[in-house]
């Protein structure tokens, strides 16, 4: 018989968590560093030292809690997800990932298991943005991409750096510089997750092994024009920057229909118009723009002519624009030994799976620049995410972490 986890231990300790939430009643909200946070990482840490396991946290408050190998000098294999959530988000987020790993070496360690690598559980800070605008802040910083002065530079909507939160929930970010993860310390990172989309329901395939993550780039597309008065300003002798924007969105979304990955995604998510008046020509609009692909030189070429179409209207219309950038992560092809690994897993379980790409950021594919990563993903019911009707089946998530246990134990045998 196949080593499987606890699946009652892990609804239980999801539920835990669930009952830290600033939003009860309209979903989920759990920033980084915020009371609801700080009260599910305490939880976490007296769960991992409960069971012996030694935990640390670097400069902006990611957990690692390791349970040794039988040879420490070995590389670690490494597992885990986030806790953080986007605002009245959903119950399984990150968080199926985050107690799946936690659930694993439970798992190993009540089996008495003696693995030859050691094996990490980790939780990542700050993976939405949901506080400072930048996904993935917390593994960015656990890799080098983002160092001290990156961490003052990120603000939250009242002005707060992640520098300054962090310090005040007990964190030495001035030290996040020396915490570096190094090439060779980890042997494999690998994260179970929801899917987030309706790919593996509208199939009735209860795993997806990911074999691609999804590059993003961000923008802030501003348009002033003159304001005047809606009845008595001829069409002809205009300068609007709304009508120049709705031209803009739909390129936008006709020429993400067409570009020749077939995966390219984009979306107008935030709009904001002034001064907002139903009698008055806008004098200014802002909207974003969030672009992704599978493939880095498709979305860049989108991008680019998304530029180009913003130029070419704006001197239409006569208004002025500029594309401010927010931030990006480039697409990242996962290590195809993992994704053999996965698979090979799930045939010895039995479990139907696929192959397929992902949409959405995660923290796997930052960990993908310094160690060998792999994701699993469960089903989302509706494909719904990201709002407070976000849910997975309870036997897809048990067989999503039989997934990740058994795979992890391969790596660290």
């Amino acid at each position: 018989m196949m080593l499987e986890v606890n699946i009652d231990r892990i609804m239980n300790n999801i539920e835990t968590i669930c009952e830290f939430n600033a939003t009860p009643g309209q979903g989920y909200t759990r920033f980084s560093y915020s009371k609801e946070d700080m009260q599910a990482r305490e939880f976490l840490i007296n769960e991992c030292q409960e069971f012996g396991l030694k935990v640390t946290t670097d400069g902006v408050g990611n957990i690692r809690a390791k349970l040794e190998g039988l040879d420490p000098q070995a590389p670690s294999v490494m597992s885990g997800s986030h806790i953080d959530t986007v605002y009245h988000g959903g119950k399984y987020d990150g968080l199926v990932g985050a107690i799946g790993a936690l659930e694993a070496i439970r798992t190993i360690i009540e089996n008495g298991i003696k693995t030859l690598n050691s094996l990490e559980f980790v939780v990542f800070s700050e993976e939405e943005g949901s506080n400072f605008g930048s996904t993935l802040a917390g593994s960015k910083a656990m890799v080098g991409y983002y160092g001290v002065d990156d961490l003052k530079k990120l603000k939250n909507p009242l002005g707060i750096s992640m520098y300054d939160m962090a310090k005040r929930a007990g964190y030495d970010p001035d030290k996040v510089t020396h915490q570096v993860l190094k090439h060779g310390e980890v042997k494999a990172m690998l994260e179970l997750h929801i899917e987030q989309s309706i790919v593996l329901e509208s199939k009735n395939i209860p795993i997806g092994i990911v074999e691609a993550i999804a590059g993003m780039q961000a923008f802030e597309i501003v348009l002033k024009g003159v304001a005047n008065h809606a009845g008595a300003t001829p069409m002809s002798l205009r300068n609007d920057p709304m009508a120049t924007a709705a031209k803009i969105m739909a390129h936008i979304e006709d020429l993400a229909k067409i570009t020749p990955s077939g995966s390219t995604v984009a979306t107008v998510g935030r709009i904001f118009c002034e001064p907002n008046i139903s009698n008055v020509i806008p004098e200014n609009v802002l909207f974003t723009l969030d672009a992704r692909d599978v493939d880095n030189r498709i979305l860049n070429q989108f991008v680019s002519d998304v530029r180009q179409k913003l130029i070419d209207e704006s001197a239409l219309h006569g208004v002025s624009s500029n594309m401010h950038f927010l931030g990006s992560s480039d697409a990242i092809i996962l290590d195809k030994l993992t994704v053999e690994l996965l698979e090979n897993e799930a045939k010895a379980r039995n479990i139907p799976f696929m192959r397929m790409n992902s949409g959405a950021v995660h923290d796997s594919s930052i960990l993908s620049a310094v160690t060998k990563a792999g994701m699993i993903f469960i089903p989302s019911v509706n494909g719904r995410s990201h709002v407070p009707e976000e849910d997975s089946r309870y036997e897809d998530i048990e067989l999503g972490c039989n997934m990740l246990l058994g795979s992890l134990l391969k790596l660290a045998m």
